[in-house]
């Protein structure tokens, strides 16, 4: 074990998460109580030094303003919904790579990930997103991987999807530095089973339904996935998961209560949906994104499924 204690960073952006501020410290104060020693000693970060402000609206009072001094074993990033603005924001990218240079491993949690990618700081790595920003990502940063994973540990470089996966990611740490049985007893105390690996997919919405689905039609639906931009019919679709478009068109009614055409549009509009409120990309290069071959059809389509039109959505 360390003579001296880790020194942690968590650099609080704006409307940061008090959630993953309490995923990251909690389990590092338990290990040094467990332990009876100072193993992890942290301190709080705002660019300014001025209290940060969670996305609760809780201003939370720091020790430093991010200039003071470069002195971590760690640095996580905390972010939430201001992206664009701090992803063009120079000064912080700098003393992000500054800190990188210095020896530190850069942790970005959920959206984070989108200022420490705009820094530089994830290129060809892969990049952990919540399921809910996993498109956006992906189309703003093609030179990095983004995954559905929990969380990505690589060389200097931590990437989490945000919420209970901090703790599991937390855990991770704690069990490679200190030991498997330390890390144990943190997770008792947490009143958690144990941690889950960084490589387990996220227990997102579409996966919790395909658990339940027939499995020819989980392969239908992965084949709607994976063929947003450029649409295939419905025939080829049933034609490769083996059945006949009746057959197809039966299990959709059953499972999901719609059709085939139908519910390959939601997909399609879903990522819409989610390129308009996670990148800059305008309303025609998103219908075009999203397999629609006509603006107007695309938009009539979008203000039926979502109460407003693509423009308006950008807006909130």
């Amino acid at each position: 074990m360390p003579a001296n204690p880790r020194p942690i960073g968590l650099l609080l952006l704006p409307a940061f998460s008090h959630l993953a501020m309490s995923a990251i410290v909690e389990p590092l104060f338990i290990a040094n109580w467990l332990s009876g020693r100072a193993l992890y000693r942290w301190r709080t970060l705002s660019r300014d030094g001025k209290p940060a402000v969670a996305s609760s609206e809780a201003k939370v009072p720091v020790d430093a303003a991010m200039e003071d001094g470069i002195e971590y074993d760690t640095l996580f990033v905390l972010a939430s919904f201001d992206l664009k603005g701090l992803a063009k924001d120079r000064a912080l990218k700098a003393w992000l790579r500054r800190v990188a240079r210095h020896g530190a491993t850069i942790g970005s949690i959920e959206t984070a990930s989108e200022i420490v990618a705009a820094a530089g700081l994830l290129d060809d790595l892969p990049v952990a997103m919540h399921w809910d920003n996993l498109e956006g990502f992906a189309e703003s940063h093609p030179r990095c991987k983004a995954v559905s994973t929990l969380y990505t540990a690589s060389p200097g470089r931590l990437t989490c999807a945000g919420h209970s996966a901090i703790l599991d990611m937390m855990l991770h740490l704690i069990g490679e530095e200190q030991g498997g049985a330390l890390a144990a007893e943190v997770a008792a105390h947490l009143i958690l089973p144990g941690w889950r690996r960084g490589d387990e997919a996220q227990p997102a919405p579409w996966i919790a339904a395909r658990r339940a689905v027939d499995p020819v039609l989980e392969k239908a639906l992965a084949q709607m996935e994976s063929h947003i931009e450029e649409p295939i019919s419905c025939r080829t679709i049933a034609r490769r998961v083996g059945v006949s478009s009746r057959q197809l068109q039966r299990l959709f009614a059953r499972a999901l209560g719609t059709t085939p055409v139908r519910h390959y549009q939601r997909i399609r509009l879903s990522r819409a949906h989610a390129l308009l409120q996670q990148t800059d990309l305008s309303v025609t290069e998103i219908s075009v994104g999203a397999g629609f071959g006509s603006l107007e059809h695309f938009c009539r389509l979008y203000r039926r499924a979502f109460g407003c039109r693509p423009r308006d959505d950008r807006r909130q």
